[in-house]
Parts: C-alpha cells; sequence; structure tokens
C-alpha cells in the first residue's frame, strides 16, 4: 500500500503552489502578559484572499456554532512543542483551548482566552485534539479527545454557563468514548448525536475487535487491506444530559453510488479523521478528511446513522498536512471553516483557521472550493 509521508507531500505541496514561496520562514514569537504567544509574520507573499481569522496565536480543526445570535468558534491551539515530528502526531501536543467569537461573518474575531487546560482535567495527559461544542437549555458542552495515562485517546466533556467558557471537567471521560475528533450534531426532532474517529494517530485501527489493541510496532499494522472496506467513523446518540452516550457506538456505512462500502485503498475517497455532519433540505451531510490524500470530502444519506452515500470533494488540499473543517448556517447562507499552514510558511503543526462561504448546486451536490486557486488570487 503506497503511503505519502509528511515530508513528501510538503515538497508536492511546493511544487503545486505556483508563485508561493516553499521555502519555510523562522516566525518570531513573542510572550504577553497572559503567556500567550503571538505569531508576527508578516510578508507579502503571505498575503492571500482567504485571510486567516487569528493571527496572534495558532490555531486548527475549527468547530463553528452560532449560539446566542453570534459565531462561536472552537479550535484546537497549536504551538510549538519541540517534539520530533512523526506519523503518530506527537508533535501535535496541544496542551488547551481557546474559544473565538464573532459577531458575524466579517466582524472582528474576539478571543475569549484559554477555556480549558490539560491540567485541568484529572484523567487527562497530553494531546487535546480537535474539539467541538454544543448547547442544550442554556448549558454549553465543550468535548474534546485526550490521551489519558495509558496514552490512549479518550473523549471528555466540559460544562459552561456560558459558549466562550470557562468550562469545567467531568472527572472521568464518557464512557466508552474512543479515538479522536468528536463532533456533536442536533437534529431537527432535538436529538444529539456525537460522530468520533480517526485512523493512524487517532488510533481508530486499534479497536477493530472492540478493544483496544497495544500490539502495532505502527499506526499503518492493523489497517484492512487495500480490497477490504476501510475502516468506519463511529456514532452514537447522546444521553439527555449530555454528558454520555445513550447507546454504544455504531460503525457508519460510507458507500460509493452503487452502494459498495468504500475500500481500504482507496485513499481518496476512505474516511481518515474530521467528521462532521450538518443538514440541508432534509438530507444529512456527513463530510470528512481523506487524510494522505488531504481532500475534505462528503457523503449524504437519510438517516443521521447513515448509510452516507460518497459524492465528491468539498475542500481541495490546502497548504500543510492535513486539514479538519466544520460547516454552518450563518444568516442564511453556508460557510465552511477550516485551516491551513500559510501562518507558519507551511509548518505542519503550526496552523491557522480559515473560513470560505460554501455554495450548493441545484441537485444539493457542493460546489468545490480550491483554496489555493483562492490564495494565489
Amino acid at each position: 500500500m503506497t503511503r505519502f509521508t509528511t515530508k513528501s507531500f510538503a515538497l508536492l505541496t511546493c511544487l503545486s503552489l505556483l508563485g508561493m514561496s516553499c521555502k519555510q520562514k523562522t516566525d518570531k514569537k513573542e510572550t504577553t502578559k497572559n503567556e500567550q504567544e503571538v505569531v508576527t509574520n508578516t510578508t507579502a507573499e503571505e498575503t492571500t484572499e482567504i485571510q486567516p481569522l487569528i493571527t496572534h496565536i495558532y490555531t486548527a480543526d475549527p468547530s463553528a456554532h452560532v449560539f446566542d445570535g453570534k459565531i462561536y468558534i472552537y479550535p484546537s491551539h497549536d504551538y510549538e512543542s519541540g517534539i520530533p515530528e512523526n506519523d503518530y502526531g506527537a508533535h501535535f501536543n496541544m496542551k488547551d483551548y481557546h474559544v473565538f467569537s464573532m459577531d458575524n461573518i466579517d466582524g472582528k474575531v474576539t478571543d475569549h482566552g484559554k477555556v480549558l487546560d490539560v491540567e485541568d482535567v484529572k484523567w487527562a495527559k497530553r494531546q487535546m485534539w480537535a474539539p467541538d461544542a454544543a448547547e442544550k437549555d442554556g448549558k454549553y458542552y465543550l468535548y474534546f479527545p485526550a490521551k489519558d495515562e495509558k496514552d490512549i485517546f479518550r473523549i471528555g466533556v466540559a460544562t459552561s454557563d456560558s459558549p466562550a467558557g470557562p468550562f469545567k471537567p467531568e472527572e472521568k471521560p464518557i464512557e466508552g468514548g474512543i479515538s479522536i475528533d468528536p463532533a456533536v450534531f442536533k437534529d431537527s426532532d432535538g436529538s444529539y448525536y456525537m460522530y468520533v474517529g480517526g485512523i493512524w494517530g487517532g488510533q481508530l485501527q486499534n479497536w477493530r475487535t472492540g478493544t483496544y489493541n497495544t500490539d502495532f510496532n505502527s499506526p499503518y499494522d492493523n489497517e484492512p487491506e487495500d480490497d477490504e472496506p476501510a475502516i468506519a467513523p463511529r456514532v452514537a446518540k447522546l444521553s439527555d444530559d449530555m454528558l454520555q452516550f445513550a447507546e454504544e457506538l455504531k460503525e457508519i456505512e460510507i458507500v460509493d453510488k452503487e452502494g459498495n462500502p468504500i475500500l481500504a485503498g482507496d485513499h481518496d475517497r476512505r474516511f481518515f479523521e474530521a467528521a462532521w455532519v450538518h443538514k440541508y433540505n432534509g438530507k444529512y451531510y456527513f463530510s470528512y478528511s481523506t487524510g494522505d490524500t488531504h481532500n475534505i470530502a462528503y457523503a449524504v444519506g437519510d438517516s443521521p446513522y447513515g448509510p452516507f452515500t460518497y459524492q465528491s470533494v468539498i475542500l481541495k488540499p490546502v497548504l500543510g498536512w492535513t486539514n479538519h473543517h466544520s460547516i454552518v448556517e450563518i444568516d442564511g447562507k453556508w460557510y465552511i471553516f477550516f485551516h491551513d499552514s500559510s501562518l507558519s510558511g507551511g509548518k505542519t503543526h503550526l496552523r491557522n483557521v480559515k473560513v470560505s462561504e460554501l455554495e450548493y448546486n441545484e441537485d444539493g451536490t457542493i460546489k468545490a472550493i480550491d483554496a489555493l486557486v483562492e490564495a494565489e488570487k
């Protein structure tokens, strides 16, 4: 099975960028009084049509929501940890979360500061990766992955009376919460569902038997063969109190237009990480990252449980190895929030959040976005 390593993709990305420098720059960082790192990078070649929303710290994996009439963004908080890069993602060693808000899509971004730190979470050891948030009955819930003392990713939850936090974590992770990238979808009937999963560093392949298997020397060791169905993301309805699952996690089937499961060797279409669900014209849109082929793709179904039929790519590869997104309706228009590495000059672990309007065709399909082309305009 051919693998795209981080280094090889960085080279391919550089070759594909017309008019943009492939040389990585050293970003200076300053420290403010509240010990937040400040990104200072103002070279002309970084000026793009799709500008980073947040420039004073590095952010990624943006989950965007409209709460109380305002836009709130719940991202990861990247920083330079000094950990060498590997395919397990150890260098993504994030340790806290900030919340950001905007009065409207063109408005000023407000940083509400640090709302949760890994040191506040009794069960968590390190690597607070992509979070999501939800609201129910005036209470707000921050869902997040982190590694426990055994270096196994679990899903935690923290609560607040404000969408801006701060958030107080529960003492234990969600029972049955595995892997990474929790994403919560509220359906029209008021039910809430959580989607989770990510392969390689996200460890979903370690759970193929139902219990966590540690007998692997690399994140690829327990992947299916190329001609077998790809590893499936998981979904479960949340309990009434939003703190646990109301049922066991179920596998989600992603199929082609003939109804056949997407195969593990189909890297252009198979699920890798970063699940997100939104509803449009009565259909459920399941979008996700393909990982080593760097697309944000989507599939459509008639139920929050799937099956979902693969459609196409929403967002083509961006500068950097990863991408992770959210899709939200704001004032009657749809937007996709995502990240790239333009602010750091292409460093895969120092990313920045961006946003672009999302458009549908008359048949409900989504028009693809090429952020690299947009950046060259």
